[in-house]
């Protein structure tokens, strides 16, 4: 069947949620900018990275959390906002700060319009209540719903994790905030079992382990700790490698230079995308005839691998530019289930356009 669909000004690849009722930002690359920094601020219409994180909490040094914060409002108040293309996002300090009341007051006193907030150190479903206690007294004016991302930064927090992210489901249900995913804050969670963290972070293999395994389980998305050796880019690509495979959907970026390598480091390759798509296509074929597996070049297939192939398949995404094109797709039913998951797309190098070409067969793209 022929499917027309038209796409206009999309700048981001977006998935199902938990729910599949509301669609969540993809984030490979959660990108800090201490918002002290008015310098680092202002480049930011010019980074390429699916989030932008304007940071109060650990990037900022305590004299300077005032106007990190007055920082923010600013920002967010002026023009820029509108020049950035991919999602803004504010990491507030903890409640165990004693600042994270000014900060949301702040804020809401300003009326400046909050795309997704992340909550740093949550230990406990009784941080999470008072958390939403003083969001519901300050930001009574939202209306629409704001994302929310929490941090396991400490053994209790790992401890506490599926109850906690249970309750912060739940959150929604009483204000407009939507828990979309959890970070992992490695080093404070060093920091609170007494540990150093190594090269190969061995240390930490449980404690990551875990930490995914709940997140799949709520189909939330599991961001990585921060590669501190900023320079080493060899380093990030291997770490970046070892996360995708444990499970991982995207990684914590510090530096600039980090962000395409962890970009490109979270999507499947070309070759994992064609070879996704020839095993869902042979699937189409074997289902009909009633075999639950099938031989697929030298491997036996059934339907977990399946499974897997279609997550590949669904991961499919556009990384720059923005497209004002009308896409027309000649493809079948199987393909069309995966299309629907396509909520915005980015397109910008040659090769990008020759994998959807691989990948989606008869294929019309207008005005590229």
């Amino acid at each position: 069947m022929v499917i027309l669909c038209r796409l206009v000004n999309l700048h981001r690849f977006c998935g199902f949620c938990r729910t599949g009722q509301k669609l969540s930002t993809y984030r490979r690359a959660l990108f800090y900018v201490p918002a002290n920094q008015e310098r680092k601020l202002r480049k930011i219409p010019q980074l390429v990275a699916d989030s932008i994180v304007l940071d109060c909490e650990d990037g900022v040094a305590e004299v300077s959390k005032t106007e990190a914060r007055n920082n923010v409002i600013a920002f967010l108040q002026s023009d820029m906002p509108s020049s950035v293309n991919c999602e803004l996002a504010w990491r507030v300090n903890s409640l165990q700060s004693g600042l994270l009341e000014e900060d949301l007051k702040a804020v809401a006193e300003a009326k400046v319009e909050l795309e997704t907030i992340l909550l740093p150190k949550v230990n406990s479903i009784n941080d999470l209540k008072q958390f939403s206690i003083l969001f519901r007294n300050y930001f009574q004016y939202v209306k629409k719903s704001i994302m929310l991302l929490i941090y396991v930064e400490s053994a209790q927090s790992l401890l506490n994790m599926a109850k906690i992210v249970n309750a912060a489901f739940n959150l929604s249900t009483f204000c407009p905030l939507y828990l979309d995913g959890v970070v992992f804050g490695s080093d404070d969670y060093c920091a609170d079992i007494g540990i150093q963290r190594s090269e190969d972070t061995v240390e930490l293999i449980y404690a990551r382990q875990r930490f995914i395994s709940i997140c799949k389980a709520f189909k939330l998305q599991a961001v990585d700790m921060v590669y501190n050796d900023y320079k080493n880019l060899n380093g990030l690509a291997a770490h970046c490698h070892e996360a995708k495979g444990l499970g991982f959907t995207g990684k914590q970026v510090i530096h600039p230079d980090q962000i395409k390598i962890v970009q490109d480091s979270f999507m499947p390759t070309v070759e994992e995308l064609e070879r996704a798509k020839e095993i869902v296509e042979e699937f189409e074929k074997q289902k009909t005839s009633g075999i639950g597996a099938f031989t697929f070049h030298t491997s036996m297939i059934d339907m977990p691998l399946v499974l897997q192939a279609m997550r590949t398949w669904n991961h499919l995404t556009f990384q720059n530019g923005i497209l004002h094109n009308k896409l027309v797709y000649n493809v079948d039913a199987m393909q069309f289930l995966y299309l629907l998951s396509f909520h915005r797309l980015r397109i910008k190098s040659k090769q990008e356009k020759d994998c959807v070409l691989s990948i989606f067969k008869n294929v019309i793209v207008l005005g590229l």
